[in-house]
């Protein structure tokens, strides 16, 4: 892993945190500490049960990401900006290409596109896409969205996306487009993050199971053939559990780059004790 480890945040669009009051201090806290990025994730549409798969009148209150992100986008000045991850078969990939250039050049070229083929069958249903058609859904609108962001005449004819003779102004400011992040931990996700992935981002795993993810990039890079423009995969981990200095530093002598921290979604103090401690602790020390 080469330079410092960096510290994202995680969850300024859920529970308490979707007031944006709330949204606003927190962000401007973690800027001020020191975080490298705050990211947010996505579901429009979910079941409304709990976990023990009863119906729940009053379900997790969760902000839209490309809408939270402007927002955030607004109130900061110096982190980045990750959609960690936007839940691609359930986007339009035109129209999401021309809403994440809009971010990139509203916030001065801080946005990171992760991206993901999603799992919960009913909410990919209700928008327009299925557990069977996800990953080439996800395909196609990667290519999409690259051609609308690289090509000096932009066109795609695929299954579920087709375009030619438009162009969308104005590109982003980075260039040749904001750095994609692929999420998920099966065979098929390794294999995208490896052929068109600047990053891969693994949700919730403790040092054992980002060992064995890595391993997995290992083995769909010598499956694939990774483009030498898109250079080394920057590896990102939201962890399980608590972090301490020692827990850190091993999960970058393992090769994280980035650290995605979380606290319980409804938990109020528990975020800003979890941005202040994170500041003043870890930030600069891995």
């Amino acid at each position: 892993m080469a330079g410092e480890l960096k510290f994202g945040l995680y969850g300024l669009h859920r529970g308490g945190s979707a007031n944006p009051d709330v949204m606003v201090r927190r962000a401007r806290l973690a800027e001020e500490v020191g975080f490298e990025s705050l990211w947010v994730g996505d579901h429009v549409a979910v079941p409304p049960v709990t976990a023990s798969g009863e119906f729940d009148p009053s379900p997790l209150p969760r902000l839209e990401a490309v809408t939270a992100i402007a927002y955030l986008a607004a109130v900061t000045t110096r982190v980045r900006l990750g959609l960690g991850v936007i839940v691609l078969p359930q986007r339009q990939p035109v129209l999401l290409a021309k809403q994440l250039s809009t971010l990139d050049v509203l916030s001065n070229g801080r946005i990171v596109v992760g991206v993901g083929v999603g799992y919960i069958e009913p909410e990919l249903r209700a928008l327009g896409a299925s557990l069977a058609d996800r990953g080439a859904r996800a395909e196609e609108g990667l290519a999409a969205m690259r051609s609308l962001w690289d090509a000096p005449v932009p066109s795609f004819a695929g299954r579920f996306v087709s375009f030619a003779g438009v162009v969308q102004r104005p590109l982003p400011v980075q260039r040749p487009h904001p750095p994609i992040v692929v999420g998920g931990s099966s065979p098929a996700a390794y294999r995208r993050a490896v052929r068109t992935g600047d990053g891969w981002y693994g949700w919730d795993l403790d040092l054992d199971q980002t060992a064995e993810a890595l391993g997995g990039l290992s083995a769909a890079a010598s499956q694939v053939e990774r483009p030498a423009e898109l250079g080394e995969l920057e590896i990102t981990i939201t962890p399980a559990g608590t972090l301490d200095l020692g827990t850190v530093r091993r999960y970058a002598d393992v090769g994280v780059d980035r650290l995605n921290v979380q606290s319980a979604p409804l938990d109020d103090a528990g975020m800003d004790e979890l941005i202040t401690t994170v500041g003043e602790t870890l930030i600069g020390r891995a």
